[in-house]
């Protein structure tokens, strides 16, 4: 479903360089990822590049659903590029990412609506399995940290993705509501078939959850520049 190899991105030169290299990550469907390290390693550019949000430098191959991702960057077919995003990838982003002049139900279905999707119950089936039924009402505002975190979950998984991203979802909560949305996450991902990849700095919570794990070394250049390296599962 996602094969890479020989995938490289770099900012900035000299002492001020930073580059990230993926050896090879490949996925199938309904298969979990954690890519595990501590803040400014590069798991933030890795999502992105997943994502489809930001191109890689270099590419041996990038294909998602047997799509050449590197072809179409190549080509700059950005409406192609933004057409896979909407459709096959759900995304989890740090802060939660919702739009605070929607309710709780608004921005749940915003990735169904955007594609044309009709109301089919999944919404209203997100948010009981999640446990956010009764906030449906609710702007973000009005919610908890942990449950704007499930929301940002269900809205990722309303339109069915292929693969979930999702960038330190557990950050800013206590480990007892860590656990939780970690879990809700991974158990509903796991009901669609998606392919999940978690980028977390919390490896214990990472394999209690039955997350395979694959961490980021970083190495000091001659250049002083800095030099981040995709490790082999461990």
């Amino acid at each position: 479903m996602l094969s890479l190899n020989a995938v490289h991105k770099s900012r900035g030169v000299g002492s001020q360089r930073y580059s990230l290299i993926i050896p090879a990550l490949h996925l199938r469907a309904g298969e979990q990822l954690a890519i595990v390290g501590p803040s400014g390693c590069g798991k933030s550019t890795l999502l992105d590049m997943l994502a489809l949000v930001l191109a890689p430098d270099r590419i041996g191959q990038f294909e998602l659903n047997r799509i050449d991702i590197d072809g179409l960057w190549r080509a700059d077919r950005q409406t192609d590029l933004a057409q896979l995003r909407s459709r096959h990838l759900g995304y989890v982003l740090q802060t939660g990412g919702l739009l605070a002049f929607l309710d709780v139900r608004g921005n749940i279905a915003l990735p169904r609506q955007l594609l044309g999707l009709k109301d089919d119950g999944s919404v209203a089936r997100l948010a009981e399995q999640l446990q956010i039924s009764d906030q449906l009402h609710k702007r973000p505002a009005a919610l908890s940290v942990g449950q704007r975190q499930r929301v940002s979950c269900a809205r990722a998984l309303a339109h069915a993705p292929q693969l979930v991203l999702a960038d330190e979802p557990t950050a800013s909560l206590d480990p007892l509501n860590a656990e939780r949305v970690m879990q809700a996450l991974l158990a509903q991902a796991r009901e669609h078939r998606a392919a999940c990849v978690i980028a977390t700095h919390d490896e214990p919570l990472a394999r209690a959850s039955g997350l395979q794990v694959r961490r980021i070394g970083c190495r000091r250049d001659a250049d002083g520049g800095v030099t981040a390296t995709l490790g082999e599962a461990c």
